[in-house]
C-alpha cells in the first residue's frame, strides 16, 4: 500500500506538467486513482493521458466514427465542431455547429452516432436536436432537425444524448447558456424522441439533468445531475422510464475535489462500465453505482467516448483533448 501511494505521487508529480517525453509522441497528464482491482483490470497501471489536442475554448461531446477513424467533438463557445484523426490532426468539421449567428452565443454540444452512421447533435444555440444522415455527413452536412419543443414550447438548451438501437432519441435539456428571458418550459426535462418524432417527457425531477446514456441492453438509461452532484438511473419500459434512482452521490466527492467540477458526460463499456467525467477526471464506475476508481486529469472534464473495439477512451476537458489507451 505505501509503495503504491508512493508511485502514484511521483506520477503526478512528473505528468502535470504537460511535458513531452522523447518515445511519446503526444505530451501526457494526471495519473491513476485506483480503489478497486476491478479498476486495475480496466485501466492498466501503465496507461497515460495523452493531450492529442488543445487550444480549445470549451470542449465537448465527443463521438468516434469508426469508419473514418476520426473523433468529432464540439466547441461550445466557438460555435464550431472539430474533426481529429490520428493521420491529419485538427480540422473544422462543422462551421456553425448549433447557433445560426455565428460566433454569437453557444453552439453544438452533445454529438453521438446511431447503428446506422448518422450523427444526432444537441444544438445548444438554435435549441434543438438535429440529424445529420450518414450520406451527407462530410458532403452537404445537411442536418435533419428531430425536435425543436415540447407541447409548442421551445426548449431550454439540448445538452447531451444518445440514441438507442431502435432509433429512439433521448436527450437532457438543462438550462445551461440560455437568456432567461427566452426561456419558455418552467421545468429542465430529460425527454425520448420516437422513430416518429414523438416527443416525451421522461423525467423533470431535476434541475440540471446534463451527461446522458444507455445500459448495454437499453434497459436503463442513466444522466448526471450537475447540481446537486448526482448519477441518477432509471428503468426504460414501454417508451416510458421509472423507477428513478440515485446511483452515485458526487456532492461530497465534489466539494473536496480540485477542480470543483460536476459529474458531466458519460459513456458506457459493453459490460455495463460507466466512464462519467466529473469531479478531477473520469469515475469508473459499476452498474451498480461502485465507484472503481478515477482517471485523474485534476481539471475540468466535460465528456468522453469510447472507439469501436472500447480500447482507446477519448476525453474532452476544457481546452484540451484527451486519450487514453485502455
Amino acid at each position: 500500500m505505501r509503495l503504491w501511494c508512493l508511485i502514484v505521487v511521483s506520477v503526478c508529480i512528473l505528468t502535470t506538467s504537460y511535458s513531452q517525453k522523447a518515445d511519446n509522441k503526444y505530451p501526457t497528464l494526471g495519473y491513476l486513482e485506483s480503489l478497486s482491482a476491478v479498476f486495475d483490470d480496466i485501466v492498466q497501471s501503465t496507461a497515460k493521458i495523452e493531450i492529442i489536442a488543445d487550444g480549445h475554448d470549451w470542449s465537448e461531446g465527443p463521438v468516434w466514427l469508426p469508419e473514418q477513424q476520426c473523433l468529432i467533438y464540439s466547441d461550445v463557445p466557438r460555435n464550431i465542431a472539430y474533426r481529429w484523426s490520428e493521420a491529419d490532426g485538427i480540422s473544422e468539421f462543422l462551421n456553425p455547429s448549433g447557433n445560426a449567428m455565428i460566433g454569437n452565443g453557444p453552439g453544438s454540444n452533445g454529438i453521438t452516432l446511431d447503428r446506422a452512421g448518422n450523427l444526432f447533435i444537441c444544438q445548444t444555440g438554435n435549441r434543438r436536436v438535429v440529424k445529420i444522415p450518414s450520406e451527407s455527413i462530410f458532403t452537404t452536412q445537411t442536418a435533419q432537425t428531430l425536435a425543436h419543443n415540447y407541447q409548442g414550447k421551445k426548449f431550454n438548451a439540448p445538452n447531451d444524448l444518445v440514441v438507442d438501437g431502435k432509433g429512439n432519441t433521448y436527450f437532457t435539456d438543462p438550462n445551461f447558456s440560455l437568456d432567461m428571458d427566452q426561456k419558455e418550459l418552467d421545468f429542465q426535462g430529460v425527454y425520448r424522441i420516437n422513430t416518429e418524432g414523438k416527443v416525451a417527457l421522461l423525467n423533470a425531477n431535476w434541475p440540471t439533468p446534463n451527461g446522458i446514456a444507455l445500459s448495454p441492453d437499453e434497459q436503463t438509461l442513466y444522466f448526471s445531475n450537475s447540481k446537486p452532484a448526482k448519477l441518477i438511473s432509471m428503468d426504460l419500459k414501454n417508451g416510458t422510464a421509472q423507477n428513478e434512482k440515485v446511483l452515485l452521490d458526487l456532492v461530497e466527492l465534489k466539494a473536496n475535489s480540485i477542480s470543483k467540477m460536476s459529474p458531466d458526460g458519460m459513456c458506457v463499456r459493453k459490460d455495463g462500465i460507466i466512464f462519467l467525467t466529473g469531479p478531477d477526471g473520469i469515475l469508473v464506475i459499476d452498474p451498480e453505482g461502485t465507484h472503481l476508481g478515477t482517471i485523474r486529469t485534476d481539471r475540468k472534464t466535460s465528456n468522453c467516448t469510447l472507439n469501436e473495439d472500447e480500447s482507446v477512451l477519448y476525453v474532452t476537458s476544457d481546452d484540451l483533448i484527451l486519450r487514453v489507451k485502455l
